[in-house]
């Protein structure tokens, strides 16, 4: 890539303003998940914005097995247990993380970036399986942040490539 498509430190000139957006969305998305399932907690009768129907249904899979600790932390835990969280709440943690995290210049910080990445998009995979073939649902809440998790891979891959570039560069100069 041509030098005039970085920043002088490596990452990609475009990767800061779309981070910011990727970000926001999934905290905006991952709090909307968070209000809808609260909310369906509290009242059964609760109809959030994104039931469109039987089987497109975010409250429903919201609150599904699978909408907390991927159903998997129950298997360990008990369904109440403080480390059974909504999956909405480890979405604003990551969302939060790549954030933060995306402000820091750094190999080890690009490194994080990109495993935290392969992790969310190994469970974006895990949960798009669970949603079609056992929920036999479609949330387009959730299908949106699989989405956001892909494009924040893809985003934390050319930053790391560049971060490698730029030190390529320094140690043949």
């Amino acid at each position: 890539m041509s030098s005039s498509s970085h920043s002088s430190r490596g990452v990609p000139k475009w990767e800061h303003r779309v981070r910011f957006v990727l970000c926001f969305l999934g905290l905006v998305l991952s709090g909307y998940a968070l209000h809808v399932e609260l909310s369906r907690e509290s009242d059964p009768e609760y109809r959030a914005m994104c039931d469109l129907g039987r089987s497109v249904s975010c409250s429903k899979v919201f609150t599904s097995r699978w909408g907390r600790g991927f159903g998997l932390v129950q298997i360990f835990t008990s369904k109440d247990s403080l480390l059974n969280q909504p999956n909405s709440v480890l979405g604003i943690i990551f969302y939060a993380l790549q954030l933060g995290l995306g402000q820091l210049v750094s190999s080890r910080a690009a490194f994080f970036l990109v495993m935290s990445s392969w992790v969310s998009v190994a469970g974006s995979v895990y949960l798009a399986v669970i949603l079609a073939f056992v929920l036999g649902d479609f949330c387009v809440v959730c299908v949106s942040t699989y989405i956001i998790n892909f494009a924040l891979l893809y985003t934390n891959l050319k930053r790391r490539t560049g971060l490698e570039g730029r030190l390529k560069r320094g140690k043949s100069e």
